[in-house]
């Protein structure tokens, strides 16, 4: 089977100089959930706008479901639907002749019932007949979406697609997105709201500078580089931490309450069980537990400092 999309060695260099991509390589398989996270500058949307065709690149190749996106560039680009950051939609234009519109640029039939289906799935259908320029921001961004799946993509770019919508405008967009994933198409997601790339990717990916960092599993991910601290609330209070479990990364909280393990997946099993042994031995007592962990989005934050 052939990947969603693959990135071999490619490369952009704008005119002024500054170098967007480095020798990128990338594999998105079919089905899955890609989120490509990195900070501004990056070079997210530079990918993003190489892989549809936007703009050029400097060298590599790029192939969308087997199709090379220069020599075979009709099918490739058939075969995505691009959710753009900007609202670029036309003002005094209907929703719905708007997103027929999109469909008819690919030489498709009109689908009256497959424009019906998309409407009504992001909420749009009684907004069927409103003109562009009436719409809310987060309505807009809905109509983005609708003209993306208005030809019945295999591939959906979403590049910053709940900025500026409200939270209920946004549950009800990942229900839709849930549901394509599910049909089978494949989604690649860009996104500051890590809390979303943390619920809904399956597989994350890191860009910075211009260069791929990482491309892991999510629960690989958050298992291998989320750090874990247990908290233990003490019966009774510590002035400092006892010399004898001078072994364990330990740190007391204001006013010695609280006893904090900080370990990692590597360590969780053998760490924990030694330093309850310990803790008895020393006649440290506790009334209560609880574990965290980091979040994807402390996780980013450390990778993307660390590459600075």
């Amino acid at each position: 089977m052939h990947a969603a999309i693959s990135v071999e060695n490619l490369s952009k260099t704008y005119a002024t100089g500054f170098q967007a991509l480095k020798s990128v390589d990338l594999r998105i398989e079919p089905g899955e959930l890609f989120a490509l996270l990195g900070p501004n500058g990056a070079g997210k949307t530079t990918l993003i706008s190489i892989i549809c065709g936007l703009v050029s690149a400097s060298s590599g190749t790029v192939r969308v479901d087997g199709h090379d996106i220069v020599r075979d560039y009709r099918a490739a680009r058939a075969r995505i639907g691009l959710v753009p950051q900007e609202l670029t939609t036309e003002s005094f234009e209907t929703v719905r002749a708007t997103v027929s519109f999109s469909r008819g640029l690919f030489g498709l039939r009109k689908d009256p019932d497959h424009i019906e289906t998309v409407l009504k799935d992001l909420s749009l259908w009684d907004k069927r007949d409103a003109k562009i320029m009436t719409l809310s921001g987060g309505m807009k961004r809905r109509v983005l979406i609708a003209k993306a799946l208005a030809h019945e993509p295999k591939i959906l770019f979403l590049d910053e697609p709940t900025a500026g919508v409200d939270v209920e405008l946004r549950r009800d967009m990942w229900e839709v997105v849930r549901r394509l994933k599910a049909s089978g198409v494949t989604i690649i997601l860009t996104t500051h709201y890590l809390e979303e790339a943390e619920e809904m990717a399956d597989r994350i990916g890191v860009i910075n500078r211009g260069e791929i960092i990482l491309v892991e599993d999510k629960h690989t991910l958050m298992r291998k580089l989320g750090r874990k601290q247990l908290k233990l609330h003490l019966i009774e209070p510590l002035a400092e931490v006892p010399a004898r479990l001078a072994g364990h990364d330990l740190s007391l909280s204001d006013g010695g309450e609280e006893l904090v393990y900080t370990y990692d997946s590597q360590s969780e099993r053998t760490g924990i069980t030694g330093l309850m042994n310990d803790l008895r031995e020393a006649g440290i007592r506790f009334r209560d537990l609880q574990t965290t962990q980091d979040s994807l989005e402390k996780i980013f934050v450390n990778l993307v400092r660390q590459r600075q």
